[in-house]
């Protein structure tokens, strides 16, 4: 009995050093006050380490293309469902296994499972409540309309959540209405695009335009700043014949060749899982992947409107069409 007990004893400390020793090398394309809660809570339910190698989702996935096997991440994180795309297609992500991941949608993961959405967001409209003159635009395919010359706010072309929104809208509503409301915008955004979408919605709702094409959250985090600011939410696109509002999502992988596989597939198995999911959204009021877990209480619940009918992995599967159109136009 007491050589069982002994057994028993130096096993349990023999897994408490495994956890010990692991260390996870993160490649994040999310800023590190979004990921740093989720890692923390990780590293508390495991004992497993985490470091976070913190830059552009599309810098890293190159840094990985070019270290090839040589490179020490374990796992790759992006704020795009196309550079998890890409990355598949590169070969540079090994695939997990189902039971990890069966709590996130097909859609919203990879066909082999070697990418997983951990957190979507919505590209809508925020619209300055003082001017009236815009309360006509219901679509993003409005935001073309010569009455806002001046008046629009967007990002510049090579921001990726604009990437994944054209790419949403060529595939939904085809390349030549995609082509048309390019190049009315970019005639009605002056010249003037901005680097980020806060700033987007800051310029709305101080007047200097009128109506902004952004993620869902910079609204409602300007709003928790400036609860008084003249500014709303419009969901586009929400009648019977309209395409519905485009989805992206933030997302994981593991990369192949990983020392700490193991380990990776824990934290992905942590991230997916409920509660995972719910740091992981709510930390920046985006929607959980995972279905049955509940977004913020101020962002309009998913299921509640019309969301576009593209899968995720579309989104790189048109990556390079999608330039293409863009650079076709002249986007600024």
């Amino acid at each position: 009995m007491k050589s069982g007990l002994t057994l028993v004893v130096l096993f349990s400390l023999l897994i408490g050093q495994i956890a010990q020793a692991a260390q996870l090398v993160v490649y994040s394309g999310r800023k590190d006050k979004f990921i740093k809660p989720v890692v923390a809570e990780f590293t508390k339910e495991t004992g497993i380490k985490v470091l976070l190698h913190s830059g552009s989702s599309t810098a890293l996935l190159n840094k990985l293309k070019l270290e090839g096997n040589k490179s020490t991440a374990d796992l790759y994180i992006s704020n795009d469902a196309g550079n998890l795309e890409k990355g598949k297609e590169l070969n540079l992500f090994s695939t997990v296994p189902t039971e990890l991941v069966n709590g996130i949608p097909q859609s919203l993961r990879a066909s082999d499972n070697s990418w997983v959405g951990l957190s979507a967001r919505a590209r809508v409209l925020v619209v300055n409540t003082e001017d009236k003159s815009v309360d006509f635009v219901k679509s993003v395919f409005d935001l073309s309309d010569p009455r806002l010359k001046n008046k629009l706010a967007i990002t510049h072309s090579g921001n990726g959540s604009y990437i994944a929104g054209v790419t949403v809208y060529m595939e939904s509503a085809g390349k030549k209405k995609t082509a048309d409301w390019l190049a009315g915008m970019k005639s009605n955004v002056g010249g003037k695009v901005f680097n980020k979408h806060s700033k987007i919605v800051k310029a709305v709702a101080k007047g200097k335009r009128s109506v902004g094409l952004v993620n869902h959250y910079y609204i409602y985090r300007h709003l928790k700043k400036h609860p008084k600011a003249p500014i709303k939410i419009v969901l586009p696109d929400q009648g019977k014949n309209d395409i519905g509002v485009a989805w992206n999502v933030a997302g994981v992988a593991l990369v192949k060749g990983s020392k700490n596989a193991e380990a990776a597939k824990q934290f992905i198995a942590f991230v997916t899982s409920e509660k995972g999911q719910s740091l992981f959204a709510n930390v920046n009021r985006e929607y959980p992947a995972r279905e049955g877990i509940a977004a913020a209480a101020e962002v309009p619940a998913a299921g509640s409107y019309k969301v576009a009918p593209v899968a995720m992995q579309v989104l790189g599967q048109k990556r390079n069409a999608t330039l293409d159109l863009i650079e076709s136009v002249g986007m600024p």
